[in-house]
């Protein structure tokens, strides 16, 4: 029976250019035998096939359900995905954007009535200490469960009782195929670009990358998924390098990027001016080329490229989408929907700069699908049970909301499964809040037992949200076990603390971490983040010891946190791979054990990070340096001898050195950033005191980076900075030896 409805499912799907999803659930071994028979008796290649399971059981290609990306940017005839052992939102999200037109989408599942109760592999993962896999709820699962058996286009066949609960028959009209419109009569680019379009709108975005004929330019093609962004974008940049430019491609990796580099080596195939550019480098004839680097690098333009093409812009920090505004052609694709589109700092902050900019943008919408007809079931399916198109509030719904009256809410994950729209205006505006919202986190938002969502309200519609989690009050064992290096899931604070810092004590008080805090695009910039964090901390105060942040740190940033009561504790030594960026952890004491774990690593820090700015740090941008100092919540001391302040003085304004004894001069410098007066010096005055006294840059560079005219003015700027901090910090006799100079 199952083979007969498996090639029915799929002879509809062949006749719509629609995908088809069978569900085969019950007995683990009974599953994985009936979908053997399904693929032995249809028509799908096994070249073509694959199993994502956490188990070889099918013969065909097998892929682990942790390594479901390698999926991405491919095309499958059929996926079978075993969910029976580790249902993985994420590889779920993977695997079904893989499945062709006319496919098949295979899920092999527990009983669905049992499903939502069971725990698997991805569940354990969500049971962080102090919590086991017992508090881990089933409703993500239940969403899912739901989601199969009310969507269109889905079979379920039970194969324990052999019985097909749902033939997924849709019996779709007959589709008449439109022809493709004809390339623009006055295009640059050539026929056999256009020609290797395969619909209209792909025409029509590759006709609006050849603005980037006329710099500054800048293109922004946006689309859900599988509808041909990347292939433009692809089309397009092969078109500049046959004209001899260079063009630098940047995505989150640069597999993800594949499609773009693929369609870019086939057109200049096709031309006949491709040349071996080796390493991943397509090269034209004429010396132009098509090249990746990852965000972090592209940012800083390497090689001075004429074009810069930033491919799932979504899932780029705006950071360093900011860097790429020095290059005058630039190209974006962006996901509006789908699982490379989570994430809206694009929308929602980059567009902003990017209209500020010289370019002239031109922007281009790809809505018809290429691997399958519009209206497939399964993309609804999929985009329904992983939210992948959520969204916040309309705008007019939450415009008139304020600091003063939006309404403070704990919105429990029971209510947040029960309320469709109050899930969506949740989760869509943390999507569109962070570069990196996955399906996972849907998964975590209604199942992790140590998370807690708090939103403010108006009228009923989600205006700002945090979502919060619990971490610390381990036991002895495992603060000793973390100590000794074993890494503890979901207590990214009290591990830091602990395993980098030294501090086994650090996971005895008992904090919340903010995970994500987010404020409607609409009612930004009237404190409504700064009032949800407010009533976060004063319902849990007394409750918990500390509030905690972690975070990419940037000046605005760590001036936000700072203003809202955090302080800066510890700042990473490496950079974020994602984000470029060096991390800030920040906290907020609660309890007297809260002030105590401040305290301790607060004082600490002020303390260290002379020794750390000129090591791992130095490179860190001064302005973040100063912000983190800034935000310290420490009373650094100043142990400077008489001899030192000698020293210091004599460097201020007189014969003196910095550098015969460099030492006094940075603990002068991290005193004044950290507890100083700020309006004791210029921005550029305590730039130039990080830049050389604490990173120890080099005199020329600190001059060039500086804006200085020559390095014997950035010297003299620095006596100059040091004056008033002497007249301000110095003993008598310090002053003593600076008036010398100046009487």
């Amino acid at each position: 029976m199952v083979v007969d409805a498996a090639r029915e499912l799929l002879a509809e799907a062949e006749r719509a250019d629609e995908r088809r999803l069978l569900a085969l659930t019950g007995d683990r071994d009974a599953c994985v035998a009936a979908a053997a028979d399904v693929l032995e008796a249809l028509p799908l290649p096994l070249t073509g096939t694959t199993l994502v399971s956490t188990r070889d059981a099918l013969a065909c290609e097998h892929v682990d359900v942790r390594n479901a990306d390698a999926l991405l940017g491919t095309t499958r005839y059929a996926v079978v995905f075993d969910a029976h052992d580790d249902c993985r939102p994420n590889a779920l999200g993977r695997v079904v954007g893989a499945v062709d037109g006319g496919g098949l989408l295979v899920l092999l599942a527990p009983p669905l009535d049992d499903w939502p109760a069971r725990r698997d592999r991805f569940d354990d993962g969500l049971a962080v200490p102090p919590f086991d896999v017992d508090d881990v709820t089933g409703r993500f699962r239940r969403r899912l469960v739901d989601a199969l058996r009310a969507h269109p286009g889905i079979a379920v066949y039970d194969v324990d009782a052999a019985e097909l609960l749902r033939d997924g028959l849709t019996d779709p009209a007959p589709r008449i195929d439109e022809p493709l419109p004809d390339p623009p009569a006055d295009a640059a680019f050539p026929d056999a670009a256009y020609e290797a379009c395969l619909t209209g709108d792909q025409v029509d975005a590759l006709a609006a990358f050849e603005a980037l004929g006329d710099p500054p330019a800048a293109v922004v093609a946006e689309a859900d998924r599988g509808r041909g962004k990347s292939s433009a974008a692809g089309l397009a940049a092969a078109c500049l390098a046959r004209d001899g430019l260079d063009v630098l491609v940047t995505a989150p990796s640069r597999r993800s990027a594949g499609e773009l580099f693929a369609r870019a080596g086939e057109l200049l195939d096709a031309l006949g001016e491709r040349r071996d550019g080796g390493d991943g480098v397509v090269e034209a004839a004429r010396g132009g080329r098509v090249r990746f680097a990852k965000p972090p690098e592209a940012a800083a333009l390497p090689g001075d490229p004429d074009a810069v093409f930033a491919d799932e812009a979504a899932a780029i920090p705006v950071r360093l989408l900011e860097g790429l505004l020095d290059c005058e052609r630039l190209a974006f694709t962006t996901t509006v929907h789908g699982y490379e589109g989570a994430g809206r700092g694009f929308d929602v902050r980059f567009r902003d700069r990017l209209a500020g900019s010289d370019h002239g943008v031109v922007d281009v919408t790809l809505a018809a699908p290429i691997r399958y007809a519009a209206g497939d079931p399964v993309e609804a399916w999929a985009f329904r049970a992983l939210m992948l198109d959520a969204r916040p509030a309309v705008d007019p719904l939450v415009a008139g909301a304020t600091s003063e009256d939006a309404r403070y809410e704990a919105v429990d994950a029971e209510t947040l499964a029960a309320d469709e729209h109050l899930l969506r205006e949740v989760f869509g505006l943390l999507v569109y809040a962070h570069y990196r919202t996955e399906p996972d986190d849907l998964a975590r938002l209604l199942d992790a037992p140590n998370l807690a969502v708090r939103a403010l309200t108006h009228d009923g519609h989600v205006a700002s949200v945090c979502l919060l989690a619990r971490e610390g009050g381990l036991d002895a064992d495992l603060r000793a076990a973390m100590y000794e290096g074993e890494r503890v899931k979901g207590n990214m604070i009290p591990d830091v603390l602990t395993s980098q810092l030294r501090d086994e004590a650090a996971a005895v008080p008992v904090g919340y971490r903010v995970l994500r805090i987010a404020t409607h695009h609409a009612v930004r910039s009237r404190g409504l983040g700064s009032r949800l964090l407010a009533e976060v901390r004063e319902e849990f105060d007394g409750d918990a010891d500390w509030l905690g942040v972690g975070y990419g740190a940037t000046p605005e940033l760590l001036s936000f946190w700072r203003e809202n009561g955090y302080s800066t504790v510890h700042l990473s030594t490496t950079r974020n791979d994602a984000s470029g960026e060096y991390s800030a952890v920040m906290l907020d004491p609660l309890t007297h054990l809260g002030d105590r774990l401040h305290d301790r690593h607060a004082d600490w820090f002020a303390d260290r990070v002379t020794g750390v700015f000129s090591d791992a740090l130095d490179d860190l941008d001064p302005d973040v340096a100063r912000a983190a100092l800034r935000a310290c919540d420490a009373t650094p001391a100043l142990p400077l001898s008489a001899d030192d302040w000698r020293v210091v003085a004599g460097a201020a304004h007189g014969p003196g050195m910095y550098s015969v004894d460099p030492e006094p001069f940075r603990r002068l410098a991290t005193a004044h950033l950290v507890g100083g007066d700020r309006d004791l010096l210029s921005d550029r005055e305590e730039r130039l005191l990080v830049a050389k006294l604490l990173q120890a840059r080099p005199w020329d560079a600190v001059a060039d980076d500086l804006g200085f005219h020559s390095t014997s003015q950035a010297m003299r700027a620095l006596g100059d900075a040091l004056r008033p901090l002497v007249e301000e910090y110095g003993t008598d006799a310090a002053r003593d030896e600076l008036r010398r100079f100046t009487e």
